[in-house]
């Protein structure tokens, strides 16, 4: 991304972090750590590679890759020999054979009473390679690490993973803060592609405020021109991306896939999901919708009623991924049919293409995203409501229209 937008909360979060590690009050402890996640393709390394650019602060960035304890080690003393540490020099041509000498020899490294940043990225994908580095990352934290002002950084895109690791019996427990890193929000989303506030929201339908689709979004170019350009090629971020993520999330987990699937068409309530999902058991059913809340990939909502009501709501959290399990999924034989070369010659072109047997056309997909968009719930109730932003400057306001009052996507009875 040519242009750095948003984060403004989570910059300052880290530096507040990076100041800590020289506060007075520390004594003889200064080193903090902190576990950030997010769902993938949020934007996390880009978040701490632009603070570390900004911050000047002298730091590694080590990124696992699931690879063998032997090959991690290497590519972790590549980093550091590459880094901007004042010991550097440390791991040239030196590869340690465990990772408690590895973090010694880090700790030798890194500056004398200045702050300074170890950042392991899918710090996940090294655990499942070494299950006892988390026993060892808490031992050296507590005896080395610590004692130095160094803020030890480990990001991972797996949710449930990252809060297992501070959680009462494990290892690292209470040792860590915790950040999760969302999504642009719609305002990030105008700015970043100079859009108007409701083109801006479909923008954001979209892509998910995810910056990788973002990125590849022209400026200023409406919601349907860039659908006829990304769906005539299938490897554009917006159509790939869905694929890939799923991939990484279930590499096993068959079942939890097709719930989802299944949620994602647009089935809410238990047994609607259980007979797309092809009649699946309730056992396993409720086991994969605890494997997907887990993930925080679904949600479950209890509706607001005057009585009491057992029947949960189900949804799929992540506004791209939704508009992916709806329209492009179910589409991807047709689009890689048509090819590249292929383009897809108008808004009606790109809509046969989305069209699915409960949502007609993204229209009405996007009158019901838009009557629940704000905190991602239904903001349309009995009496007629919904919930509309527009835009001032580069702020988005908020208002609220009545039954049957025009919207810029219709009446608000008829949008949702």
């Amino acid at each position: 991304m040519a242009t750095f937008v948003g984060r403004a909360r989570e910059l300052a979060e880290l530096q507040v972090f990076v100041d800590r590690l020289t506060d007075s009050r520390a004594g003889d402890r200064p080193g903090k750590a902190l576990l950030i996640s997010g769902h993938r393709r949020v934007g996390k390394s880009r978040l701490i590679e632009e603070f570390l650019k900004r911050s000047g602060v002298p730091a590694v960035f080590y990124t696992a890759s699931a690879q063998t304890p032997e090959r991690e080690l290497k590519l972790f003393a590549e980093a550091v020999a590459s880094s901007n540490l004042p010991g550097a020099d440390l791991f040239r041509d030196v590869t340690p054979q465990t990772w408690e000498a590895a973090l010694r020899l880090f700790a030798s490294a890194v500056p004398e009473g200045a702050p300074s940043v170890l950042v392991i990225d899918e710090l996940p994908n090294l655990i499942a390679t070494d299950p006892s580095l988390e026993g060892m990352l808490q031992k050296m934290f507590d005896r080395v690490i610590s004692r130095r002002p160094v803020l030890m950084i480990g990001v991972g895109s797996d949710l449930s993973m990252m809060e297992v690791l501070n959680e009462y019996g494990r290892p690292f427990h209470q040792r860590a803060s915790e950040m999760i890193v969302p999504a642009l929000a719609p305002s990030e989303t105008a700015l970043l592609l100079g859009l108007s506030a409701p083109e801006a929201l479909d923008a954001h339908l979209t892509t998910g405020g995810l910056p990788l689709i973002a990125d590849e979004w022209p400026t200023g170019m409406p919601m349907w021109d860039y659908l006829a350009s990304a769906l005539s090629s299938s490897p554009s971020a917006l159509v790939v991306s869905g694929e890939r993520m799923l991939a990484a999330e279930f590499p096993d987990l068959t079942q939890a896939r097709v719930v989802l699937t299944a949620i994602g068409s647009g089935e809410t309530t238990f047994a609607n999901i259980a007979q797309r999902a092809g009649g699946l058991h309730s056992t396993a059913l409720t086991r994969a919708l605890t494997t997907l809340r887990d993930k925080r990939i679904v949600t479950m909502d209890q509706p607001l009623s005057t009585s009491h009501s057992k029947v949960p709501r189900y949804r799929v959290t992540d506004p791209y991924l939704r508009f992916w399990l709806a329209f492009i999924g179910p589409a991807l034989a047709e689009i890689e049919r048509r090819g590249p070369c292929a383009r897809l010659g108008s808004a009606a072109d790109s809509l046969a293409v989305l069209a699915r047997p409960r949502y007609r056309t993204c229209p009405a997909f996007r009158g019901r995203a838009h009557g629940r968009f704000r905190s991602g719930r239904n903001n349309r109730c009995g009496w007629g409501l919904l919930d509309t932003y527009e835009q001032s400057g580069d702020r988005l306001s908020h208002r609220r229209h009545s039954a049957c009052e025009t919207t810029p996507w219709g009446r608000v009875d008829q949008v949702a």
